[in-house]
């Protein structure tokens, strides 16, 4: 990390100016002739990156630019800022929304895939705009907050599903909107008694870390219980200025978890992710994810195998303490939600037997006991502990449930052709 004044772009800059978040802000690179003065380009990534301009947007806060190595075009800061020509080759297999957002989406920024929460787009705006955001096709496109208008009919679709218990505000990047209009938003969504938790996702702390003050997080403490997911993905992310940020929430009693992206050539290592898992418990921060790169256009040079997600995982469980471990998941395509990806631990069962084996490859054996699981209902179907029927599943846990026998695909060629 250099001090900002050996950077010629910002070395007439004060300290004051650049604590300052919204200076930041008003300052954020967004041209190669300002970057070229940040770091040395050579004509062939001058030209990469107006390539890239043509299609994408860039903006780099100061901050997050000064932690840039100017000697290595392969360091892993540049890799998330800096634009290249790789992003405008689209693959047959990316989507501008591989996620189904928009088709999963009953209003207007807001987002209902699960049974009991939703995910609340608030901006399309962010103080950086990531080389692998999943949401390229609106945030960057400009920096807009969404209006009071779409905001109060989000939060009225949430008022009348009383199924909603957990609300997920994210962008863009939430907290890139001024206390008032944030504070706003935490009180709409507290008046509704059905909501339990609020979740904030925010990579402020990483990338403008300037802007978590005790001003906001007394502010965001008054929504309890309030959670923030952030987004760090190298260890060269956590700074003196990442880690006051991190630990002024923490202080303020708001839970903080990250969320990783697997990405080549940043942070598909296993001694890398150790590392970084390492460094976030140590602030305070619980790895929560580590996604497989999503299927969104322009991203392909980003993405590793899912073997090498297993190695790493391989590499942290049993390896180092268990609240450490993140969960690996790939955000499946066409709005399948996240499925959990793991190495196989169990090799084997039988009858009353369960052959597991463990991160050092011993194998053993857990007997089970002589216990017949519908013993906890009564003789009407009611569920002793809960003192419910267990009826209304869906998926794989309405077969478990004993509802179903099988799930069948809407078209296959044997449903098709019964209907002719």
């Amino acid at each position: 990390m250099r001090h900002w004044k050996e950077i010629p772009l910002f070395k007439d800059v004060t300290y004051g100016e650049w604590s300052d978040w919204r200076w930041q802000w008003r300052n954020r690179i967004e041209t190669v002739e300002e970057l070229s003065q940040v770091i040395p380009l050579t004509e062939e990534a001058k030209e990469g990156i107006r390539t890239a301009l043509q299609k994408v947007r860039m903006a780099i806060t100061p901050y997050y630019a000064s932690l840039i190595d100017p000697d290595d075009e392969r360091c892993p800061i540049r890799m998330q800022a800096v634009p290249t020509e790789s992003e405008v080759v689209v693959k047959p297999w990316e989507s501008v929304d591989p996620l189904d957002e928009d088709a999963d989406s009953p209003v207007e920024g807001l987002v209902h895939r699960y049974p009991d929460r939703v995910l609340f787009l608030v901006t399309e705006q962010c103080s950086m705009y990531c080389r692998h955001c999943t949401r390229r096709r609106v945030v960057g496109v400009t920096d807009k907050v969404a209006s009071k208008e779409r905001m109060e009919a989000g939060i009225r679709y949430i008022r009348e599903h009383e199924e909603v218990r957990d609300v997920l505000i994210s962008g863009g990047d939430p907290l890139t909107l001024g206390n008032d209009r944030l504070e706003w938003i935490l009180q709409r969504l507290r008046e509704i008694p059905h909501v339990e938790v609020v979740r904030i996702g925010s990579r402020v702390p990483v990338v403008l870390p300037q802007r978590i003050t005790g001003d906001l997080a007394k502010m965001l403490a008054k929504y309890h219980p309030l959670y923030i997911n952030t987004h760090f993905n190298h260890p060269k992310e956590i700074t003196p200025e990442s880690k006051k940020a991190c630990a002024i929430l923490a202080d303020h009693g708001i839970p903080l978890g990250n969320q990783s992206v697997l990405l080549r050539g940043v942070n598909n290592c296993p001694q890398v992710m150790k590392d970084l898992v390492h460094d976030l418990v140590r602030i305070r921060v619980r790895p929560y994810y580590i996604y497989q790169c999503d299927l969104t256009w322009g991203l392909d040079h980003f993405r590793t195998t899912v073997g090498e997600g297993l190695e790493i995982m391989e590499a942290l469980r049993g390896h180092t303490s268990g609240f450490a471990v993140p969960t690996y998941v790939i955000d499946a395509p066409g709005g399948g939600g996240k499925v959990p990806i793991s190495p196989q631990y169990i090799l084997t069962m039988g009858e009353g037997t369960v052959i597991v084996r463990n991160y050092e490859g011993v194998i053993a054996a857990y007997h089970e006991p002589s216990y017949d699981p519908r013993e906890k209902y009564d003789e009407s179907g009611v569920c002793k502990l809960c003192g419910k029927k267990h009826e209304g599943s869906r998926g794989l846990a309405s077969m478990l449930a004993g509802e179903r026998a099988s799930l069948i695909p809407e078209r296959t060629d044997r449903l098709e052709r019964r209907k002719k």
